[in-house]
């Protein structure tokens, strides 16, 4: 029998309706609120903090503080430990984590657990490279030593996106701490629980104040605010073209250089020999999975024409058995995340 886990209940081990600033917990400067939905049920179950510019000042402010304080006296090594001590605590946590991501995202509890074990990897990942990334010394003239510092930008701003906020968010944010920077990071206004709870396992595993702070808020407001302040040195960004290129813009006034991960097409494709009963699998499940809210989603499969009539017939049969329901009820495909996506 299939139990059924209640998700209509917003978080409560971590402050979900407030911003995190400089390892607090606190109210967004304006006091304004944005609504929190479960896209399950179409229902409102709570609030959310608008972050707005003085927010985002806020954050690179507590930011720049940590990098001249606790967080930037630390050596490599020490930040690889807190990293892994990160991770365990991502994986002591996956179930409410899976939870958090369907109340929040839509998708089935079973593709929650994967992005959360994908996030504690990355922090595993990060963690083993902290202490090993190094200079060079380069051979040149009689009389002369050159050598390269590897040295972390500075603050650095994150923006990602609804559809995986746990994966994106693990291999950005992981990337950036493991190196030294001090990050803020802007989830999308859709879907911000799991990186507020990434802030407060950050603070549980001893990442000092201002190391990692979370400005949830409108991409216009918040998000805009992130890409164009001064004190941000490196910008990462997950999402559309369109607003990648309004984020590189407004990056480009203060001259930091930007990380973009853009949408596209990811066409499969399938040749006459080849094993259809592997294939199909993977074919079917890339495009459902996350209701096919993917970036790489199977949006388009390009078959050799002998084979063409077999695939489309077998795909057909595929889908048929396919479950659609509640995040909760963990079935194939879950929910859209909100009626503009249908």
């Amino acid at each position: 029998m299939l139990e059924r886990v209640r998700t209509t209940a917003k978080p409560t081990w971590f402050d979900s309706d407030k911003c995190f600033i400089d390892g607090r917990w606190v109210e967004p400067q304006s006091g304004r609120r944005l609504p929190l939905e479960d896209p399950s049920r179409g229902v409102e179950i709570g609030e959310i903090a608008r972050g707005e510019a003085a927010d985002i000042d806020a954050a690179v402010e507590a930011a720049e503080r940590a990098l001249g304080g606790a967080w930037g006296k630390l050596t490599a090594t020490e930040r690889g430990r807190l990293m892994a001590k990160l991770a365990e605590l991502i994986k002591e946590r996956v179930e409410e984590l899976a939870r958090i991501e369907a109340l929040d995202v839509g998708k089935p509890l079973k593709q929650g657990r994967a992005d959360a074990l994908a996030m504690a990897r990355y922090m595993e990942f990060y963690a083993g490279a902290a202490d090993k990334v190094m200079g060079e010394t380069i051979p040149y003239l009689d009389g002369y030593t050159v050598y390269t510092l590897r040295e972390p930008h500075g603050v650095t701003g994150h923006i990602v996106p609804w559809n995986y906020p746990m994966q994106i968010a693990g291999r950005t944010i992981g990337a950036a701490l493991a190196m030294g920077n001090a990050c803020v990071l802007k989830p999308a206004e859709e879907a911000c629980l799991t990186s507020l709870a990434l802030a407060d396992l950050a603070r549980e595993a001893g990442f000092p104040p201002g190391a990692l702070n979370v400005v949830p808020g409108l991409g216009e407001e918040a998000g805009a605010a992130l890409a164009a302040h001064p004190g941000v040195r490196h910008l990462s960004f997950t999402g559309s073209v369109t607003v990648g290129a309004l984020v590189q813009e407004a990056a480009a006034r203060h001259v930091a250089p930007v990380t973009l991960e853009l949408g596209g097409k990811s066409p499969q494709l399938v040749f006459a020999d080849a094993n259809l009963e592997r294939a199909l699998p993977f074919l079917v499940n890339a495009g459902i999975q996350n209701a096919g809210q993917t970036c790489s989603a199977a949006s388009r499969i390009l078959v050799e024409r002998k084979r063409y009539g077999e695939v489309v017939e077998r795909m057909a049969a595929r889908y048929k058995t396919l479950k659609v329901g509640p995040a909760d009820a963990d079935l194939d495909v879950g929910q859209l995340i909100s009626n503009r996506q249908k």
